[in-house]
């Protein structure tokens, strides 16, 4: 498994509050890039794997969406994980 309990602790701990602190925005946008990573990839090899693809764009439209959540509350945090993730924008 590519995402185990000890991968996303680290996660979580990384760029939320804590690593058992799971909802925060932070570190949900960094656990979707992680899957959106491993998808491409795995998208590369399989290219006509179509529940893959309709998958990670659902993931990229969550991750759109978090990141419009943190970008109207807190501007600051935003442009930390747009930063830190090398997210464009």
């Amino acid at each position: 498994m590519y995402l185990t309990t000890e991968i996303k602790k680290d996660f979580f701990k990384k760029y939320g509050k804590s690593a058992e602190d799971t909802g925060s925005a932070e570190g949900q946008i960094a656990m979707f890039s992680y899957r959106i990573a491993h998808l491409t990839e795995h998208l590369k090899k399989n290219k006509k794997d179509f529940g893959t693809q309709r998958a990670l764009v659902k993931l990229v439209g969550k991750r759109r969406r978090l990141l419009n959540y943190l970008k109207d509350r807190d501007i600051e945090r935003y442009r930390a994980v747009i930063k830190s993730l090398k997210l464009r924008k």
